[in-house]
């Protein structure tokens, strides 16, 4: 009997879609809108049919027989709302969610395009190498054989990407990082399911857990009237539990894998990085091109020069600051690294500058406020740089940019596509009415069941809206004011709304951060669904544990 396959991840997402325009036809529109009552702004649910009596749509009016107070915002600038049920919206969905996710997919193609260039390098190859030598010399030591020293590489990866995504909110970051931790995790004997696992879930743990993460517990708690940050404590505490659980899955699966590799669903597809890492050192030849002393001694001025302009740099993380000369000492070490690799060979040349654009991330997202054309700009630097360096000419580098683009194009596209759904969703009016339906939900229960009702409705809302700050904006102005009723702190809320913000990021196929991340590990989505949801609800119960306490508890901040 021949094995059902299953359909194509481009399928499963364009059915998604059709799903969302089917519901657009049985759920009836409707949306939340800002109304001046007194002093105070209130968030008011209205029907579509409602919220249309409003006078002309060129200006606004007063709601009739739709509650009292001034109109301040029905869609699109104007008093009316538009809405209809999705038909062939469902073909156009894919250029709009390509339009939407725009930064997105061009992020994609420009790290893809940068890192194939530096993989023709050989740098990788070269590092993964000497990495390998180094953790045999060390499995020497009997400790660190009992303890592993793959464990011990795993933990601290996973721990750097669980602070990141705690403190800064690192997401779309992780796409680029992807590329260089999965070559390193098959290396070890590993999938490509735990290379995607020590980046992009392990900094997707800390976002959920998060501690000072401005796109969810600053917009939140602004938006609650609570002081920024509060709660640091109980959060942090929070975060350390979410943390471990994620290192310690990771870990037992990644055990597994070693003990038997074809025990993995991606054994087949991971073919193509296996073969990619087959690389022996004999076939690495060691060499330094003159063409790279000039690259080291361009880019080693130009540094210079920014560090003289900007010697001291505020970090921001959380209310904290922190002023350091960052530029300059990123600037030393760079200088005194180039002189050494180059000396060595162009490959650990190469790394130095893989190693600096990391360091130079950081700095530029926790000082500069840097975001995703930033960061794409960074690693285009990366690309060309370590073209030059091993004596590539401007068109080699060029046809390699290509190259590198059409290989992660599928990556781009699936994230395009999954954008559609929300698009769908949006355009048939029925977000806001799905948000209302749940909130009714919480009408007459106890503070314990409403705190736990109110993560299960942010945790519902985030598989349509996957983004932190938008969900912060839709639903925060509806949960604040009603914990308040019931007698729930507002921190409460925002936890509920933090927690249900973080998890199902790692599974909803809205998410084009996690459809990028997928796409670019070749792990087809329904294989992802298949490893993760276990995981998933394991962290959904945790979550609903620790909100226990919000609520039971005096804690610092609540």
């Amino acid at each position: 009997m021949q094995k059902r396959k299953v359909p194509h991840t481009f399928v499963i997402v364009f059915a998604i879609i059709v799903i969302a325009a089917v519901l657009t036809w049985i759920i009836p529109p409707g949306k939340y809108v800002e109304e001046q009552v007194g002093d105070e702004t209130v968030m008011t649910f209205y029907y579509l049919d409602e919220l249309n009596k409003v006078g002309p749509s060129t200006g606004s009016g007063t709601l009739a027989d739709a509650g009292s107070g001034t109109l301040a915002d029905a869609g699109s600038g104007t008093s009316t709302f538009h809405a209809e049920p999705q038909t062939w919206q469902v073909f156009s969905a894919f250029y709009k969610g390509f339009v939407k996710q725009s930064n997105i997919i061009v992020f994609i193609l420009i790290i893809g395009g940068a890192f194939w260039i530096m993989n023709r390098s050989k740098a990788i190859d070269m590092g993964i190498l000497s990495f390998l030598k180094l953790t045999k010399r060390l499995e020497r030591s009997k400790l660190m054989r009992k303890i592993g020293v793959n464990n011990i590489v795993i933990i601290l990866i996973m721990l750097l990407f669980s602070i990141f995504g705690s403190v800064f909110g690192m997401s779309e970051e992780t796409i680029a990082f992807t590329l260089i931790i999965i070559p390193l995790a098959i290396s070890m004997g590993y999938d490509s399911i735990v290379g995607l696992c020590m980046v992009y879930v392990a900094a997707h743990i800390g976002f959920s857990g998060a501690m000072l993460n401005p796109f969810t517990i600053g917009i939140a708690q602004g938006i609650a009237g609570i002081p920024l940050f509060t709660g640091l404590g109980y959060r942090a505490f929070c975060w350390a539990i979410l943390t471990v659980v994620g290192i310690v899955f990771v870990l037992w699966y990644a055990n597994k894998v070693k003990k038997n590799p074809q025990s993995s669903i991606m054994y087949d597809d991971d073919a193509y990085w296996r073969k990619s890492a087959e690389v022996k050192e004999e076939e690495l030849e060691r060499y330094t091109p003159r063409k790279a002393w000039f690259v080291f001694g361009f880019l080693a001025i130009v540094l210079i020069v920014f560090s003289i302009l900007y010697p001291q740099t505020t970090l921001k993380i959380g209310n904290n600051t922190a002023t350091l000369p960052l530029l300059p000492i990123g600037t030393a070490v760079f200088v005194l690294l180039g002189i050494v690799t180059l000396r060595k060979t162009v490959h650990y040349f190469v790394l130095t500058l893989l190693f600096a654009t990391v360091y130079f991330l950081v700095v530029g997202v926790l000082g500069y406020d840097w975001y995703i054309m930033e960061i794409a700009s960074l690693f285009l630097v990366l690309g060309i740089a370590s073209g030059l360096a091993v004596d590539k000419s401007a068109s080699d580098i060029a046809k390699l940019f290509l190259e590198g683009m059409g290989d992660i194009l599928s990556a781009a596209v699936i994230v395009g596509l999954a954008g559609g759904i929300v698009i769908v969703l949006q355009d048939g009016g029925v977000i806001d009415t799905i948000l209302y339906g749940l909130s009714k939900s919480m009408s007459n229960v106890g503070q314990i069941a409403s705190a736990e009702i109110m993560y299960g409705i942010q945790t519902l809302i985030n598989i349509v809206i996957p983004s932190g700050s938008a969900k912060a904006a839709i639903t925060m102005p509806i949960m604040a004011p009603f914990s308040d009723l019931i007698g729930i702190s507002r921190q409460a809320t925002v936890m509920a709304f933090q927690f249900g913000d973080g998890f199902t990021n790692m599974i909803t196929p809205t998410s084009g951060v996690l459809m990028a991340a997928l796409g670019v590990a070749r792990i087809p989505w329904d294989k992802w669904v298949r490893f993760i949801w276990k995981f998933i609800l394991v962290l959904i119960v945790i979550g609903a544990l620790l909100l226990i306490p919000t609520v039971t508890m005096r804690l610092a901040g609540f």
